[in-house]
C-alpha cells in the first residue's frame, strides 16, 4: 500500500509516524538498487504536478509519485484516493523525452517539446503522455524513472526475490506498525501465493515468537523470512559437494563445476566465482564459498540455464545474408486485428526494439499527395509514411546494428511512389542502400557485417540490378506483374469470374532504391535456379510454402541457400493470430513473418530463436542448410552431418515464487504444473508434463524426471510451460521460458520465467536439473 492512500485514515500524529516509516522503507529499497540517497531517486519519491495529455481538449493536472517500494508509481486520477490508481516500473518498456509519440505530435505544440516526455508501457497498455512544468523538471522526470528502472533490472533474481517478500510482507502489515500478528502472517502467506492450514501457520509463528510477546518483530521476521525460503534442495547439493569440512572449497567448487555442470573450467574459474559471489568474508579469503555464496551463483546468469557465452553476438555474421535467419514482422503497423485495429508508428518502433530487422508497409494513396499505411479495404486506422519512416530511422539500430529490411507491398498511384523514394532518400539519408557495394557486379549477397547501420528496400524492380552498373535507360514509369500479399489481395477482391492482369505502374525513383531484395513471383523451384538471379526473392503465403517445406523440403532447403524468402500469414487471420515457424525454419526460409503484437506459443518460439547471438535479430543457419552438398530432409533424417543424436534428460524439481493469477482474490492460489515442449524437426516433437501441486505457487517441488531423444538438435527449441491447472476448464499461464537447444547448459541451472508477452518476472523462475548427452 502506498502512504499517499492510507493517510486519510490517520490522526495527526499517526500521520507523521507513518511518514517516517515511509521514509525509512523507501531508503531501505532504495539501497537494494543501489541509489541510497540519490538526489534523483528523492525527486521521484517527493513527485510533483504533471499535465497528461490524452487530446487536444482533454489535459488535465495531475499528481504522479514513486512510492516507497521504488517498484510503483502512483498517480492521481480522477477518483483521487482510487486504490488501483498505481502502476508497476515493470511494465514501463520505456521512458521517452521530448515530443515521441504520435498523441503528443498531435496534441501538443512544438513550442513544449523539451517539457514533454512519455512513459511507454509493455504490451497494449497506452502510453502516458505527460507535460512537465519546466524542461528540468522534464529531464529530471526522464533520468529518475530510467535510473530507477536500470537498479531493478541489475538486480539478480535472489535479491528481486527478497525486495519482493519484504514489500509483501509491509501490505501485510496492516496497522503498519512494523510488527506481524497471527493473523497479518496468514494474510501475507495468502499474498505470497502459499495455502496453509491454521495449524502450520500457527506453529511458524510461535517458532519465531522467542519474546512470546504475540507478534514477530525484527530478528523474529528476518527467522521467519529464512524458514520460509529454505530451500532443501539446495542443502543437499551443497552437502554433497562440500566435502572440506562442510564447506565447499575452491577445489570443491571446481569438482561440481566439471562434474555436475559440465563445464571445461579452471580453479582459476572457481576461485574467481567465489570472489565475484560469495558474501561471507572470512570464506572469501579462506577461498571457500558459502551456501549462501552458492545460492547466490546458481541465480545468477553463470548459474542460468541459457549459456552465458551465447549472450553476445558471437557467430559469424559476415556470411551471405541469405545465410541467416532473419527475425521479421508481418504488417508491422498493426497494433491489434487486421479489420478494425489501429495502425501506429508505435508498432514499428516495438518491433524494432525487439530486433526485428525486416518490417513491412502496406503503401497506400493518401489525402494531400501523401502515401498513408494501413491495411487496405479495411476499417484499420491511417498512418502517414513519411512518419513511419522517420520512426524507423529513430529506431532501428538502438537494440541492433546489423540492416533492417523495409518490404514495400505497394498500392500506390506512380505520383505518390515519386514521393515515397523522396521520403525514403530524404529521410535515410546515407543510411539508405541505392548501390550495391563494391564497385561490379555482385553474384551474392553481402553478409551483415557488410551492410551495418544500412536499410534494404525489398519491392518491385523495373530491370535487373545490372542497370545500377550500366545506367541501361528504362522509362519513368512502366508496368510490372504484382504478387505476393497485393495480388491476393486484388484477386479476393474481384469476382469470381475476373481475371485479374496482375500488373502495376511503377514510378523508376521507388524501383532504382531496390538492390538486394527485388520481389518476382514463384512458379518452382527449377524455373528460379534457372531464370532468377540471386537478389529476385519470392514470398509465399503460409499454405504453399508449408506444402514446399512438407514435400519439397530439400529443393527448398537449395533454394534458399541462393536466394531469400519470405514467408507471410494467411489473408484468413484476421485475428493476426499466427502459424507455426518451425517447419518454415527447418527448411531453411529466412523471413519468417509473425504477427508481432500477438502474444502466443508462435512469438514465443520466434522470441528463442533470435534469442542467441546478441538478440541482434540474425541468428547463422546450420551448416548443412548452407552447403550445397546437403541433402538434408527433416522429415526423412538420412544419416548426415545434421544428426548429431542426443539425449536429454530434464528433471523438474522446484519453483520459487510463482505470481498469482488472480490478483483480485485474496484466497486464490496456483496449483501449478510443468510441461516441457521439444520443438525441432518432425522427430523431435514431443512433449511431457508434472502432476500438479495443491495450493503452492511460492516454493512447489516436484522432482520429476523426463526423457528426450533429440535427432538434430541444431534446429531444436527447448519450451517450459508453468500452468495453473484447472480441473475443469483451460488451464492458466503462469510463465514461460523457450530457448535453443545448443544455447541450453547443463547440471543444476535456475530458468527464468516470462509473461506471454515476453517480458521477465523478476523474481519467479524453476530450478531444474539438465544432462544433453550423446545418444
Amino acid at each position: 500500500m502506498s502512504c499517499v492512500r492510507k493517510l486519510r485514515k490517520r490522526t495527526k500524529s499517526q500521520e507523521l509516524v507513518y511518514q517516517e516509516q515511509c521514509k525509512v522503507v523507501a531508503q531501505e529499497n532504495g539501497k537494494r538498487i543501489g541509489l541510497e540517497g540519490d538526489p534523483d531517486l528523492q525527486f521521484l519519491l517527493k513527485g510533483g504536478d504533471l499535465l497528461k495529455v490524452k487530446s487536444k481538449s482533454w489535459r488535465k493536472t495531475r499528481l504522479f509519485r514513486l512510492n516507497e517500494d521504488c517498484k510503483t508509481v502512483w498517480q492521481q486520477t480522477s477518483k483521487t484516493f482510487k486504490s488501483d490508481s498505481s502502476f508497476s516500473l515493470e511494465d514501463i518498456d520505456s521512458v521517452r523525452y521530448g515530443r515521441q509519440t504520435e498523441g503528443l505530435q498531435k496534441y501538443t505544440d512544438s513550442s513544449v517539446e523539451d517539457r514533454c516526455f512519455s512513459i511507454i508501457f509493455k504490451g497494449r497498455r497506452k502510453n502516458l503522455d505527460l507535460i512537465a512544468s519546466s524542461k528540468e523538471e522534464a529531464k529530471r522526470w526522464v533520468s529518475g524513472l530510467e535510473k530507477v528502472m536500470t537498479g531493478m533490472h541489475s538486480l539478480n533474481r535472489q535479491q528481486n526475490s527478497e525486495h519482493w517478500f519484504y514489500n509483501c510482507m509491509r501490505k501485510a502489515d496492516k496497522n503498519a506498525d512494523n510488527k506481524m500478528s497471527l493473523k497479518e502472517l496468514k494474510h501475507f502467506l495468502r499474498q505470497i501465493n502459499i495455502e496453509v492450514d491454521d495449524s502450520y501457520a500457527e506453529m511458524l509463528f510461535k517458532k519465531c515468537d522467542t519474546s512470546n510477546s504475540g507478534t514477530l518483530e525484527g530478528s523474529e521476521i528476518k527467522h521467519f523470512y529464512d524458514l520460509l525460503t529454505y530451500r532443501e534442495e539446495i542443502d543437499v547439493i551443497y552437502g554433497k559437494y562440500a566435502s572440506t569440512n562442510g564447506q565447499m572449497s575452491s577445489g570443491d567448487l571446481l569438482y561440481f563445476l566439471q562434474n555436475e555442470q559440465r563445464e571445461s573450467v579452471s580453479l582459476e574459474y572457481a576461485k574467481k566465482l567465489i570472489e565475484k559471489y560469495e558474501v561471507d568474508e572470512t570464506a572469501k579469503q579462506n577461498k571457500y564459498m558459502s551456501k549462501d555464496g552458492f545460492l547466490i551463483y546458481l541465480n545468477h546468469e553463470e548459474g542460468s540455464i541459457f549459456n552465458p557465452a551465447h549472450k553476445p553476438i558471437y557467430q559469424d555474421m559476415h556470411q551471405p545474408l541469405n545465410h541467416y535467419f532473419i527475425s521479421s514482422s508481418h504488417n508491422t503497423y498493426l497494433m491489434e486485428d487486421q479489420l478494425k485495429g489501429p495502425s501506429s508508428t508505435e508498432a514499428y518502433i516495438k518491433a524494432l526494439m525487439k530486433s526485428c530487422r525486416c518490417v513491412e508497409l502496406d503503401c497506400w494513396d493518401g489525402a494531400n499527395g501523401e502515401p498513408v499505411i494501413y491495411h487496405g479495404h479495411t476499417l484499420t486506422s491511417k498512418v502517414l509514411f513519411k512518419d513511419v519512416i522517420k520512426a524507423i530511422k529513430e529506431y532501428a539500430f538502438k537494440t541492433s546494428q546489423y540492416p533492417v529490411i523495409l518490404s514495400l507491398e505497394n498500392h500506390c498511384s506512380t505520383e505518390q511512389q515519386k514521393i515515397m523514394a523522396h521520403h525514403l532518400t530524404s529521410i535515410l539519408g546515407s543510411a539508405l542502400l541505392t548501390q550495391p557495394l563494391g564497385h561490379q557486379m555482385p553474384n551474392t549477397f553481402p553478409g551483415p557485417e557488410e551492410l551495418k547501420g544500412r536499410f534494404l528496400i525489398k519491392g518491385k524492380r523495373l530491370n535487373k540490378l545490372d542497370a545500377a552498373f550500366n545506367n541501361n535507360a528504362t522509362e519513368d514509369v512502366d508496368s510490372v506483374s504484382e504478387e505476393d500479399e497485393a495480388a491476393e489481395l486484388k484477386e479476393a477482391e474481384q469476382k469470381p469470374k475476373e481475371k485479374s492482369s496482375k500488373k502495376i505502374k511503377l514510378a523508376k525513383e521507388l524501383s532504382d532504391l531496390v538492390i538486394y531484395c527485388k520481389s518476382v513471383h514463384f512458379s518452382n523451384f527449377e524455373h528460379s535456379r534457372d531464370n532468377q538471379a540471386f537478389y529476385e526473392m519470392a514470398s509465399f503465403k503460409e499454405s504453399k510454402a508449408m506444402n514446399l517445406a512438407e514435400n519439397s523440403a530439400t529443393a527448398f532447403i537449395h533454394h534458399n541457400m541462393d536466394k531469400l524468402s519470405r514467408i507471410y500469414p494467411a489473408g484468413s487471420r484476421t485475428d493476426s493470430s499466427n502459424y507455426n515457424p518451425v517447419p518454415l525454419w527447418n527448411a531453411g526460409c529466412q523471413i519468417v513473418a509473425l504477427n508481432f503484437q500477438t502474444p502466443g506459443k508462435e512469438m514465443d518460439l520466434n522470441q528463442a530463436r533470435f534469442l542467441p547471438n546478441g538478440k541482434c535479430g540474425y541468428i547463422l543457419k546450420p551448416e548443412f542448410q548452407r552447403d550445397p552438398a546437403s541433402q538434408f530432409d527433416p522429415a526423412n533424417l538420412r544419416v548426415g552431418p545434421w544428426l548429431k543424436r542426443k539425449t536429454l534428460h530434464v528433471m523438474i524439481i522446484s519453483a520459487q515464487q510463482l505470481p498469482k493469477i488472480n490478483e483480485n482474490k485474496q484466497k486464490s492460489i496456483v496449483d501449478p504444473q510443468v510441461k516441457v515442449e521439444i520443438y525441432g524437426v518432425p522427430d523431435d516433437i514431443a512433449s511431457k508434463q508434472t502432476h500438479h501441486i495443491d495450493n503452492n505457487g511460492f516454493n512447489p517441488q516436484w522432482n520429476t524426471k523426463f526423457q528426450f531423444t533429440i535427432h538434430v538438435p541444431e534446429l531444436a527449441l527447448v519450451r517450459f510451460v508453468v500452468e495453473d491447472y484447472d480441473a475443469a476448464s483451460h488451464n492458466d499461464l503462469i510463465g514461460l521460458y523457450t530457448l535453443p537447444f545448443t544455447s541450453m547448459q547443463n547440471g543444476y541451472r535456475h530458468v527464468p520465467l516470462l509473461t506471454k508477452r515476453g517480458n521477465l518476472i523478476p523474481s519467479a523462475g524453476l530450478f531444474v536439473h539438465i544432462m544433453a548427452l550423446d545418444a
